[in-house]
């Protein structure tokens, strides 16, 4: 009887564990997703300046960066501080640089407005399906206490990130992206950030005039979705990603029009090119389609 009592007592302290485990997965995901909501927010609306560097494609690059927000209307600036000298602001779905030296401003029109930080969804809980959400712990970025927080996808087809996010003004401090190996692909950290009541719009075309000529990159048309592609775009609206926009616009490499899909599950991106080919000596064109997992 007594061994009985011995092992009914540990399964219902076993159990007793396990639920406390559970719940607390629970909260430091809820935890998470609040955390990352507000950095939603403070990002969109609040005024804000600080030294930035990107690390990409193995090339570190440090710049200034400038958040303003007044209106209802947003803008990103940032200015290199190293050769070659250049701005580059983003008004709503439009992006500009201006080369300092040259004067040469080149804009690229985006149908759907990103920041240069970083991308974030507006929906957490849909999202939930592909990627898991946890606060492993607070460390400072920037001489600021952050919570980090690390976000792991369930699939082959997403890369892991974490984030680190300031806790009083929840602006995001630092971000780190992961291959599937665990080692860092991507990187943006701030060195000094600073949280303003009111920062000034600039208009860069006014630097710009009268000097050199304004070159147009990617103009954009109204594009559709061909037969030959819509299965292998189905399946990628089965995985999460969802699209962003869909347009006609010129290649870089070749100038050559091609039809430009960019889809999003909120933090990982995939741009689809379905390209126009035409087979010597047959009539009817044929789509090559290619993607590029992009950012998050």
């Amino acid at each position: 009887m007594t061994v009985v009592l011995h092992i009914a007592f540990a399964g219902l302290l076993l159990l007793a564990v396990a639920a406390s485990q559970a719940e607390e997965v629970h909260d430091t995901e809820s935890h998470a997703k609040e955390v990352l909501m507000k950095t939603v927010h403070a990002m969109a609306k609040l005024n804000y300046q600080g030294t930035v560097a990107f690390l990409r494609n193995g090339k570190l690059e440090t710049m200034k960066y400038f958040h303003v927000f007044d209106k209802g209307v947003e803008q990103e600036r940032l200015l290199s501080l190293n050769s070659p000298l250049r701005e580059i602001v983003r008004d709503e779905d439009k992006v500009s640089c201006l080369f300092k030296v040259t004067k040469q401003m080149v804009v690229d029109y985006r149908p759907s407005p990103r920041s240069f930080l970083l991308d974030l969804p507006k929906n957490l809980t849909e999202i939930g399906s592909f990627y898991g959400f946890e606060v492993v712990g607070e460390e400072d970025v920037a001489m600021l206490p952050a919570y980090v927080i690390r976000i792991s996808p369930k699939d082959d087809y997403r890369y892991a990130r974490k984030i680190w996010v300031e806790q009083k003004q929840f602006l995001p401090l630092k971000v780190e992206v992961y291959d599937t190996n665990g080692a860092t692909l991507e990187q943006v950290v701030f060195t000094d950030i600073e949280v303003k009541d009111k920062l000034p719009m600039v208009d860069i075309a006014k630097e710009q005039a009268n000097q050199a000529p304004v070159s147009t990159i990617n103009p954009i048309q109204a594009a559709q979705v061909t037969t030959s592609s819509e299965l292998s775009l189905n399946t990628l609206s089965v995985m999460g990603f969802s699209e962003v926009f869909l347009a006609r616009r010129a290649l870089h490499n070749s100038g050559q029009m091609a039809d430009h899909l960019l889809l999003s599950d909120g933090f990982a991106s995939v741009s689809v090119y379905m390209e126009t080919k035409r087979r010597h000596g047959l009539g009817p064109k044929l789509y090559r389609l290619y993607a590029n997992r992009g950012r998050g």
